[in-house]
């Protein structure tokens, strides 16, 4: 990741999840950015991770549907995991791919 580049809220990243103990989820994968910009003390952001979207998870309400567009970057129907959030250490984000405006209703 470039140095002067910093995870900020609202941000999509891909974010390498390794290495991962049980259920946790795994690989490297996209990550919406949910902490505040203002805590900068530590190197660390709060993140969903982002998989794919499968039709069971609509009766879950912790899987939050996000349509691909070309702003937010991803490449197909996808899916935030919010039971899935972890605090991540910036050296683990890989690169921005988009930005998310605001959830759609799915």
């Amino acid at each position: 990741m470039d140095r002067n580049m910093r995870p900020k809220r609202g941000e999509i990243w891909l974010v390498d999840f390794e290495p991962t103990i049980g259920s946790e989820i795994k690989k490297i994968r996209p990550a919406l950015v949910i902490s505040s910009d203002a805590i900068n003390k530590l190197p660390i952001k709060l993140v969903s991770p982002i998989t794919d979207w499968k039709p069971y998870f609509a009766a879950n309400f912790w899987h939050i549907k996000i349509e691909s567009t070309p702003s937010n970057g991803l490449s197909k129907i996808s899916t935030l995991d919010a039971l899935q959030l972890r605090g991540l250490d910036v050296q683990r984000f890989i690169r921005r791919l988009g930005t998310i405006s605001e959830i759609n209703d799915g």
